[in-house]
């Protein structure tokens, strides 16, 4: 399984929208009007994660989201992290 280091990352993370490398793995902050439109977007994102079995670090403060992305058994970023950021991206 490939690891990705933050160079080699970036051709990857030009095709998704507002994706940053941190610390060995991908990161996006989401923002939306209420709290409940925020958990519905976690609901949907354990969804696509227990199919894909690769779940995110999620973080939530009302109507933010933060979505942290990284193989732990790989130890850093790999496909899986992407497949699963453009099936968030879908959302």
């Amino acid at each position: 399984m490939e690891i990705y280091t933050e160079t080699t990352a970036q051709p990857l993370l030009k095709t998704l929208n507002d994706w940053e490398f941190n610390n060995n793995g991908i990161e996006k902050k989401f923002v939306f009007k209420n709290f409940n439109q925020a958990l519905g977007f976690i609901v949907q994102i354990g969804v696509l994660a227990e199919k894909a079995n690769h779940h995110p670090e999620l973080f939530n403060v009302y109507n933010k989201v933060n979505v942290r992305l990284s193989t732990h058994d790989a130890g850093g970023l790999t496909d899986k992290d992407f497949l699963l950021a453009n099936a968030i991206e879908k959302l």
